[in-house]
């Protein structure tokens, strides 16, 4: 049934993904309404299926989940301590290693959960939360923006009238085509597969990226005798191993990985997904913002992407809120200025060089494989270079 008027809200959150789902938490008690439009139903978002992908968290994500009421919500067997990272080129010995501070605090350069239950916590975090509904099994048809305020027309007729709205609906987001905003992509022409594997030799909780000759991997080191293989190919070898069954599987990767960890043996089935990044032209317009992977869709290479996009979230919120409080425009264009040039000062860095790493990286003729092994030398012999990125890493704020 098509309602005859718009109902008012302040901010419409247009996808329940994590990020989305954060927001949501971090404005209420502020006062302000917030409605989340989900096309999945309330119960695929309650309990979020198992997607294969574990997350790095940076102590700063850390703390942001601690605020909102996330991290309690995380079984503490699921998390995953990482204490050092490694970067292999080809088939050499050499590694350029990074490793937090050991100053007695045991600090950890971070930490490993899975995706899945990043977004059950999400999700449980918003329960009886004043001023947050979530409308699922829908999808936003229409936008029209305003001086004073946002039409925004669901596809069952549904209208609603919003002071803000905010799209975060995933890197390839319909309400940022919407709301007329345009972003640059680039298809890597790759795909990555991941996979949940046994192991018969120790990890020592290091994680591992691996740019070999005609493919990337990565391990990320879970919990016991277990660890996240990430492989990435053309799309044509990702499915070829995807038809393998589990012991042909663990054969393979176990090779791929040159048996330095013993036998590899899938303990889950694999899942690929497709490598796009994306960066959005203007993450605000008129009475709208662009958050997560709906802004700056990230290459997996620096395992940055999710907490850019938690880090959005914060960051908007930060700029909304206090905007609340002092009863003014929670979208004047000021206020949402100043939330697209903190956000483009964080973001924009990362996403080049995540993007030329990627493509140096994956480049196998002769001189980028000399360039790459050079510069991973002389990475490794500046020590405060290796200081700084971890402690970027491990920096609460």
């Amino acid at each position: 049934m098509v309602e005859q008027h718009a109902r008012p809200v302040d901010v419409v959150v247009v996808g329940a993904g994590p990020v989305g789902l954060c927001l949501a938490r971090s404005l209420a008690g502020t006062g302000l309404t917030v409605t989340l439009i989900e096309q999945q139903p309330r119960a695929a978002l309650a309990e979020a299926a198992f997607d294969g992908r574990e997350i790095a968290l940076t102590h700063a994500s850390r703390a942001i989940l601690e605020r909102l009421g996330l991290w309690a919500r995380l079984d503490p067997a699921e998390i995953s301590p990482l204490r050092d990272a490694q970067v292999l080129n080809g088939g050499s010995p050499f590694a350029l290693t990074f490793a937090a501070a050991r100053d007695g605090h045991g600090r950890d350069l971070g930490w490993l959960v899975p995706n899945h239950l990043i977004r059950r916590a999400a999700w449980q975090a918003v329960q009886d939360q004043p001023g947050v509904e979530v409308l699922d099994q829908t999808s936003v048809a229409a936008i029209d923006t305003g001086p004073r305020h946002t039409s925004v027309t669901l596809a069952d007729g549904r209208r609603l009238q919003a002071r803000l709205v905010v799209a975060a609906d995933s890197r390839f987001s319909s309400t940022r085509r919407l709301l007329g905003i345009g972003a640059r992509m680039r298809d890597f022409g790759k795909s990555m597969l991941v996979c949940r594997m046994r192991i018969e030799q120790p990890h020592h909780h290091t994680a591992w990226e691996w740019f070999g000759y005609g493919r990337t991997m990565a391990l990320l080191p879970l919990n016991g005798d277990l660890a996240s293989a990430v492989i990435t190919l053309p799309p044509r070898q990702i499915a070829a191993l995807m038809a393998q069954d589990d012991d042909a599987l663990g054969r393979t990767v176990s090779g791929f990985f040159e048996h330095r960890l013993g036998r590899m043996r899938p303990c889950a089935r694999p899942i690929a997904y497709p490598l796009v990044g994306v960066y959005a032209q203007s993450f605000v317009g008129p009475r709208c913002a662009l958050i997560g992977d709906a802004a700056v869709g990230m290459h997996p290479v620096t395992a940055h992407g999710f907490n850019l996009g938690l880090l959005s979230q914060d960051r908007l919120a930060a700029v909304i809120a206090p905007a609340a409080q002092r009863g003014g425009d929670i979208a004047a264009p000021a206020g949402l200025a100043g939330y697209e040039r903190g956000h483009r000062l964080a973001s924009r860095p990362l996403y080049e060089a995540t993007n030329a790493i990627a493509t140096l990286y994956t480049d196998d003729r002769l001189p980028a494989r000399a360039l790459r092994s050079a510069g991973l030398r002389l990475a490794q012999g500046v020590a405060p270079f290796r200081q700084l990125i971890a402690a970027q890493l491990t920096r609460a704020s």
